[in-house]
């Protein structure tokens, strides 16, 4: 059974950081994709950061030069390194895998609360 653990949310005053770790645990059939989503409320969840199995990142272009994305495959970890945090960015932060065959795996959630 595929487990993921998120960990590393927080509340921090604007221009603060944190870094999230995702930790997977489990079998994943050939993990191509893997990420982080996050949901603010009455928003949808969006796309904050991905890497491909090859290492090619992508942001939503709200973080971009703020965010970096980076995978440990030893560890079965994925990071989200978050400086500049502005209150906008107070979510609900979800790891994600998907594998070759596009199935989806989620963590649970981590709260990243920043205040102003």
């Amino acid at each position: 059974q595929v487990q993921l653990v998120e960990s590393g949310g927080g509340s921090v005053q604007a221009g603060g950081s944190l870094r999230l770790s995702c930790a997977a645990s489990g079998s994943i059939f050939r993990i191509n994709d893997m990420g982080w989503y996050r949901q603010a409320p009455g928003k949808q969840r969006e796309l904050v950061a991905s890497i491909t199995r090859g290492g090619t990142t992508k942001y939503v272009d709200s973080v971009k030069g703020r965010f970096a994305i980076s995978s440990d495959n030893a560890k079965n970890t994925v990071y989200l390194e978050m400086n500049s945090l502005k209150p906008e960015d107070t979510a609900v932060y979800y790891c994600y895998r998907q594998d070759a065959l596009g199935r989806p795996y989620w963590g649970q959630g981590t709260q990243v609360t920043v205040s102003s």
